[in-house]
């Protein structure tokens, strides 16, 4: 039944913070959203379809995770990407998974929210 993942949604607790994090280091962009009776935007990576739903003006949950650990991206770039991550001084953990060599990006949104971008393992952080 299921054919993949829809999107993801995050309460933000500082929208400007927030959308500086998705959209000005991540690359994201604000797209369409439809008028749902509350604040919000709904972000898009190179695709039509919106990958990120984000909540604003509404309480951040006690329990920052809950059961879900993370959200994951696919993501090209690696070495621009660490690059912007390094100018801005925001925190990350990154390396290659064990076996598959798939470069692993892990970081947290200003409200907390785990995030990982995931880059092809042939990849390099060597300039070319």
């Amino acid at each position: 039944m299921i054919v993949g993942m829809n999107h993801f949604t995050v309460t933000a607790e500082d929208e400007a913070k927030t959308l500086d994090f998705y959209c000005g280091l991540l690359g994201l962009h604000v797209g369409h959203r439809p008028d749902l009776g509350f604040p919000g935007a709904w972000l898009y990576g190179t695709g039509t379809q919106a990958v990120l739903h984000m909540y604003f003006g509404r309480p951040v949950p006690t329990q920052r995770t809950g059961v879900i650990d993370h959200m994951a991206f696919t993501a090209e770039g690696l070495r621009e990407v660490k690059a912007r991550f390094d100018q801005r001084g925001w925190k990350y953990e990154l390396g290659q998974q064990v076996g598959s060599g798939i470069w692993q990006l892990f970081c947290h949104d200003p409200s907390g929210a785990k995030v990982e971008l995931d880059f092809d393992a042939k990849e390099s952080l060597a300039a070319s």
